[in-house]
């Protein structure tokens, strides 16, 4: 579980002063109990709380980050299991006039960045933002420069093996990333302030899952056909939340942030964070949470609020599996999951990532058994078989 505090001073060029003082409360212990019902359940091993320091110079601002937090990382007896990714995405506008959804899927990141963090360990990454405020631009941006908020600038923690000490690292450097991106939206002249996203990335390094969400999508983990969800909805209905933006001076109002958002945590939406300087009740610092996957874990599930609002995460589970049973294409599990959604009348943009932990199932077809031919016979024939059968 992580209990995290963090400051963000930014200072550019005596225009802007933006400071966040956000303090994220830890997802509920039922979301990452991972523990097999039929098998000896994973320990977990608590790491000593530290405080992780770090100051980045960028052209136009300054940015310094403190956190100081406290993990508990679940290992498993099957240290050399090591995960074969695949996945599939589908997303639609549904009944909305435009999709303001975008979403990443790189199932090999070292095609793009080479080995990342001086580490051989496979990786990937994938990413849903979900806009709002009438454009979907805060969302394409953060799409189209992905690679650039979230690994090249993050300042990536660099190591030859992964240990506790470097997995903290790496999830300190992505929460710094989410607030570096949120900065990025504010200077960038292409996006409204009252314009903004959501955003839910999941990074896969080795067998190690890390998941950093902003908002209201969701990530779901299938192992043994067991959902454990991996992030958690921020919305003013959940009572951490709001206790947290009422303590920054903050209101809900008919379910809504200040009476204006459906989340109290996103990227953008600047007109909600102003006046600079000032402590906000909207802050796009993520909640982040890693585990170890295992031979156990079949699949994760990457989606944005649209799915969620009509199905539960047991049904999308079920659904997938058997969808995987049938073709084992995790692309048309994604297909399957939007349009099931649809037809369940959802009211929202809707967009699904399904990522797969084993490697395909290879499928021999069966051989043919011969045919056979019902022949039928003529009377006088039949006479002479009978005949021929008595003796006669």
């Amino acid at each position: 579980m992580v209990a995290a505090e963090a400051e963000l001073v930014c200072q550019q060029s005596s225009i802007i002063s933006v400071q966040y003082l956000c303090v994220p409360n830890p997802i509920d212990n039922h979301f990452l109990d991972v523990s097999s019902p039929t098998s000896t359940p994973p320990k977990a091993s608590p790491i000593a709380s530290e405080s992780v320091s770090f100051d980045i110079s960028l052209s136009e601002s300054v940015v310094s980050c403190k956190t100081s937090f406290q993990t508990t990382i679940l290992e498993s007896s099957s240290s050399n299991f090591v995960p074969s990714i695949r996945s599939g995405s589908h997303t639609d506008q549904g009944c909305r006039e435009s999709n303001e959804d975008e979403h990443i899927c790189i199932d090999d990141l070292s095609a793009h960045l080479g080995y990342l963090f001086g580490c051989p360990h496979r990786s990937a990454f994938y990413a849903v933002f979900d806009g709002h405020g009438g454009s979907n631009a805060a969302a394409a941006f953060l799409k189209e420069n992905a690679m650039r908020l979230f690994f090249e600038d993050a300042n990536l923690p660099q190591t030859s093996d992964i240990d506790d000490l470097f997995l903290e690292k790496l999830k300190g450097s992505h929460r710094k990333a989410f607030l570096l991106a949120d900065q990025a939206l504010a200077r960038e002249q292409n996006v409204p302030i009252y314009c903004g996203t959501t955003a839910l990335t999941a990074v896969l390094l080795g067998r190690h899952l890390m998941i950093a969400n902003a908002g209201d999508c969701r990530a779901v983990l299938c192992r043994k056909g067991v959902p454990i969800q991996m992030s958690q909805d921020h919305r003013p209905s959940y009572s951490p939340e709001r206790r947290r933006v009422e303590e920054l001076g903050g209101c809900i109002e008919y379910g809504y942030l200040n009476g204006d958002l459906a989340v109290t945590r996103a990227l953008g939406d600047w007109f909600m964070k102003l006046p600079f300087g000032s402590a906000s009740p909207l802050t796009a610092e993520p909640d982040v949470e890693q585990i170890i996957l295992t031979e156990d874990d079949e699949f994760l599930i990457v989606a944005c609020d649209g799915i969620w609002e009509v199905m539960s995460n047991e049904e999308a589970v079920s659904l997938v599996q058997r969808e995987l049973r049938r073709h084992d294409d995790p692309n048309q599990c994604a297909i399957k999951l939007v349009n099931e959604a649809l037809r369940l009348h959802a009211t929202d943009n809707l967009t699904a990532i399904v990522v797969c932990f084993t490697s395909p199932v290879c499928r021999e077809s069966a051989t043919q058994r011969p045919r056979l031919r019902c022949c039928s016979l003529s009377e006088e024939a039949r006479n002479r078989l009978r005949s021929f059968l008595e003796g006669k």
